[in-house]
């Protein structure tokens, strides 16, 4: 299963989420974004062998995507706009955010062309995830690969896995310490919880 620890903007708190088991780590180049990190920066922190870099955009132009996916080494786009396939940078895998609310449907996404549909909370105006849950028996069941995103952590992840069967799952505001500043302790825990449910 995806590890995904999200809103990365130091070195310190990669190499702790690595250490921690992470198998995916996000950086969030949305300019509006408290998490928001300069390409060049990103491009600082190293990964270790097998950990993907994602990129976090909100409709971006795809030739930006695709620049600062070259700057920033890149495995992946997670697209948390209005875009559509024609909008996908070429040689990427995407992963499409989509906000869940009460009338959800995972089946209407069933033929959308990315890696993995990762499903957020509900968030308002606000782009790229406002850190609340959503009621996971609305992911339902798809053919689709499925992130779960939006208010997880140490204390809900294993309860959410339980009841979808993720192919992943993505953590950041509940384990912070402030915007962008992640605290260890909880972002080790939530990786800890989330491997133990992985494997029940």
């Amino acid at each position: 299963m995806i590890l995904k620890i999200c809103g990365i903007t130091n070195r310190a708190d990669a190499a702790a989420a690595m250490e921690g088991g992470a198998t995916a780590i996000g950086f969030n180049f949305y300019a509006r974004s408290p998490r928001y990190i300069a390409p060049e920066s990103a491009a600082e922190i190293a990964s270790a062998p097998g950990v993907r870099r994602v990129g976090v955009f909100v409709n971006e132009e795809r030739a930006r995507v695709e620049e600062i996916a070259r700057i920033a080494s890149l495995d992946v786009v997670q697209l948390h706009g209005d875009e559509t396939p024609a909008d996908y940078p070429a040689a990427l895998a995407v992963w499409k955010a989509v906000r869940v609310t009460e009338s959800f449907d995972v089946s209407r996404y069933d033929d959308w062309p990315a890696e993995a549909l990762l499903l957020d909370g509900p968030a308002a105006e606000r782009y790229g995830g406002a850190g609340k849950s959503f009621d996971w028996r609305l992911a339902g069941v798809s053919s689709r690969r499925i992130i779960l995103a939006g208010g997880l952590d140490a204390s809900n992840v294993a309860q959410a896995i339980a009841l979808v069967r993720p192919w992943g799952v993505d953590a950041c505001s509940r384990i912070e310490s402030a915007p962008g500043k992640k605290d260890h302790k909880k972002m080790t825990e939530f990786l800890l919880a989330a491997r133990a449910a992985d494997r029940s």
